[in-house]
């Protein structure tokens, strides 16, 4: 009797403890096979985030355009498909992510139609692509669904549309939902009670320190825990980082959003220190869920390396450091 009694509480501590271990699977131009899976593997990772885009020209622009032939095949349903069955034949867990482009890579945060019309044009156009993709997650039982990604101005202006888009989704597809705000987002964000998992896009400033120390970064930690711990017990959800990361330059953990393509100081030191940081400071919590690094590329021979600078772990120290905290928590 004591035995049995021990193990059911070792399995409820061992399933109290299990993370969500994910990689942030980039979309390619060509299909994805075993050999584009095993990294992942190897990465002991147990999900993998797969992002459609859709795309539009300005923050203005109400024409949203999504799995069109001039796309590249994994954005698109026929390649969403086709990598979700393939990482699931490699037992690894899908949470899909349909998100927008806006030409030039401006921030979809500011997203904002300038009249009624183009609002309701491109809440039509919005409800049509996540809707065509919550249906492809329910087709291929897909346990995770993303609703939306840095959308501030878009939440903030049209808080009945994300109701009503909600409760659609809820009739296609029957897994757990979630929103990926951005870091400065979250505590904004109407919706969350609709919604399983608080997502939140990671990128909390920690220190201005040109290769941050431990100690700096733990600081650092202290106020975004608390709220973040704050924000969970209020709604009783757990908060999931829809994606999280640091590039390999200096100075990676002052503003951890920014995609600067002029800044190209390789520091992979400091993309060590604050990843290690922050598997140390936020996957030991109970109110944590787990979250996806950005970003995983499937050609993984010829991506990251000691002299890239940006976000992607692979082949650089911190890819060991993912490997571990995810094998610990696995």
């Amino acid at each position: 009797m004591r035995f049995f009694i021990f193990l059911l509480l070792f399995v409820s501590c061992q399933y109290q403890q299990e993370k969500v271990n994910g990689v942030s699977f980039v979309s390619s131009g060509k299909e994805v096979n075993l050999e584009n899976i095993t990294p992942v593997k190897k990465l002991n990772a147990n999900y993998a985030a797969v992002m459609p885009f859709g795309f539009i020209e300005s923050l203005g622009h109400s024409n949203l355009r999504f799995n069109e032939e001039w796309q590249w095949f994994g954005e698109r349903e026929e390649g969403v498909k086709q990598y979700i069955e393939e990482l699931q034949k490699q037992k690894i867990k899908v949470m899909l992510k349909p998100q927008i482009w806006v030409k030039d890579g401006l921030f979809t945060g500011k997203i904002k139609m300038n009249s009624e019309s183009d609002w309701q044009q491109f809440e039509k156009r919005y409800s049509e692509f996540i809707l065509t993709f919550a249906k492809v997650a329910q087709e291929k039982q897909i346990p995770l669904f993303c609703i939306g990604t840095e959308l501030e101005f878009f939440v903030e202006n049209r808080p009945g549309f994300w109701k009503s888009l909600i409760n659609e989704v809820k009739k296609i597809y029957k897994g757990k939902l979630t929103y990926a705000a951005n870091w400065d987002e979250f505590t904004k964000t109407v919706f969350w009670a609709d919604l399983d998992f608080i997502g939140i896009d990671g990128y909390f400033p920690l220190t201005e320190e040109k290769t941050p120390t431990i100690d700096s970064l733990k600081l650092g930690w202290v106020k975004h825990k608390k709220i973040m711990k704050k924000y969970s017990d209020s709604l009783q959800k757990k908060i999931l980082f829809t994606e999280f990361g640091y590039r390999s330059l200096d100075y990676a953990a002052a503003k951890p959003w920014e995609v600067d393509y002029n800044k190209t100081s390789v520091n992979l030191k400091a993309q060590v220190n604050a990843t290690k940081v922050l598997f140390e400071e936020l996957w030991k919590e109970e109110w944590f869920a787990g979250g996806f690094v950005w970003k995983w590329f499937i050609d993984y021979e010829n991506s990251g390396g000691k002299n890239d600078s940006r976000f992607t772990p692979q082949n650089k120290p911190v890819e060991n450091v993912i490997r571990e905290y995810y094998l610990r928590h696995n």
